[in-house]
């Protein structure tokens, strides 16, 4: 008699499937689907929207990587700067007597110009009244001399460059003020691993939909369907996370060879990487003006204006006297400040002609793929995992509502 029940029952049950496969079909098909978009939407409010959106300060969203804009930033350079590249390091590349020779012609016809300018805004007529073979000797020192004060700025500025350029400063600031590169930094990293993110989501789920599609077969209970779609989206984050990082060192199992996603692509990564850093945000007209504008640009302001001035001194040389007299000694000496400070806010432009040779000479892109593909393990994943670690919380907490939203739809449509 029991024998005949269960018969019974399963006949019933299979009757029920074949009346209502669709339904059943749609089941696991969903689940995969679940898996997928909510792994999407995840990646995308990593990095969407730029700025806020909606109303301040509970309701709307801002992407994590932009809002958290600063302290990402952070992350990023402290791994740059102490594992991959030493500022100190980039500039003893930078050879004195090549950067005299590269910007020497644009400072020396500066120099003529603004000596000439300041003299005539002091003493009008007095260079013109300066014997000839005087013009002469002071235009000779100022190409003799602009070499030598070039070279003893640069042996001064690569002994303290630590003193005089804060180059975390530069990097935080560049990549706070363009939030869209700060994106696409973190995104040119990872951005097979956040594929592989949603993909991952869309395989979880489809075998976890077909043990919801089973037993919705068996029990038909309303919470079976939104359950498993919470279980889908919480547990599939997981899954998939663990699949990029985990393990950290190839190892073997079942015979294969097995690595996190993200671990094992490292000699790619690191290609890619160094060529982004290099050419957006370590660039030497970048450097540069970080290196002028920057928080400790006082400092070198004042090692400019100290080897300017004594140029100025050795320059004018045995004309010294016949000009001081001429224009008064307290007037000489405002003319050698107003002959610095002129001759500093042509630097900026004169220094654009190293750029050439300044990318060469540094290699920027090349010691930063070495180094990196060189990391060890624990050290790579820190190059993506802090997308994941911000507020990873939300990220699953919303996957997981998802589900179960859609499993509750779910139910609507299975039982009506």
């Amino acid at each position: 008699m029991e024998w005949l029940l269960g018969l019974a029952d399963w006949q019933a049950i299979g009757a029920d499937v074949r009346e209502n496969w669709p339904l059943y079909l749609s089941l696991p098909i969903v689940s995969a689907a679940i898996g997928y978009i909510t792994k999407v939407v995840a990646i995308q409010m990593m990095f969407k929207p730029i700025e806020f959106v909606g109303i301040k300060p509970f309701f709307g969203w801002q992407g994590i990587v932009p809002r958290k804009a600063e302290k990402m930033a952070s992350t990023a350079v402290d791994i740059l700067t102490t594992q991959l590249i030493s500022v100190r390091d980039m500039f003893n590349r930078l050879d004195p007597q090549r950067v005299a020779q590269e910007i020497e012609q644009p400072l020396m016809i500066a120099m003529e110009r603004i000596s000439e300018e300041i003299a005539e805004r002091y003493k009008p007529g007095i260079w013109y009244a300066l014997p000839d073979f005087a013009k002469r000797r002071i235009v000779e020192r100022v190409k003799d001399d602009v070499p030598q004060t070039v070279e003893r700025i640069m042996t001064e500025l690569r002994e303290h460059i630590d003193e005089l350029f804060d180059v975390k400063h530069m990097i935080v600031g560049n990549l706070v003020r363009d939030k869209h590169l700060l994106n696409r930094i973190f995104w040119e990293t990872g951005k097979r691993e956040f594929k592989f993110f949603g993909t991952a989501g869309f395989y979880f789920g489809l075998v976890l939909g077909f043990w919801q599609m089973i037993a919705w077969v068996f029990f038909k209970e309303p919470w079976i369907l939104p359950a498993f779609g919470l279980f889908v989206g919480l547990t599939s984050d997981w899954l998939a996370l663990q699949m990029l990082f985990r393990p950290l060192r190839p190892r073997r199992v079942f015979g294969l060879q097995v690595q996190g996603l993200f671990l094992s692509r490292q000699q790619q990564v690191a290609h890619d990487y160094g060529q982004l850093i290099a050419d957006q945000l370590l660039t030497p007209q970048k450097l540069w003006e970080g290196l002028l504008t920057g928080p400790l640009s006082d400092r070198l302001t004042e090692v400019l204006q100290r080897h300017i001035k004594h140029a100025v001194d050795e320059q004018s040389g045995f004309a010294k006297p016949f000009v001081a007299f001429a224009v008064g000694s307290r007037n000489y000496v405002e003319m050698k400040q107003a002959i610095a400070e002129a001759l500093l806010r042509e630097v900026p432009a004169a220094i654009q002609h190293l750029n050439t040779y300044a990318e060469n000479a540094l290699d920027i892109r090349n010691t930063l793929v070495t180094k990196m593909q060189a990391l060890e393990p624990e050290e790579f994943e820190n190059m993506l995992r802090p997308v994941f670690k911000e507020d990873e919380w939300i990220l699953i907490a919303v996957g997981a509502a998802l589900g179960f939203l859609v499993g509750e739809l779910q139910v609507f449509v299975m039982l009506h």
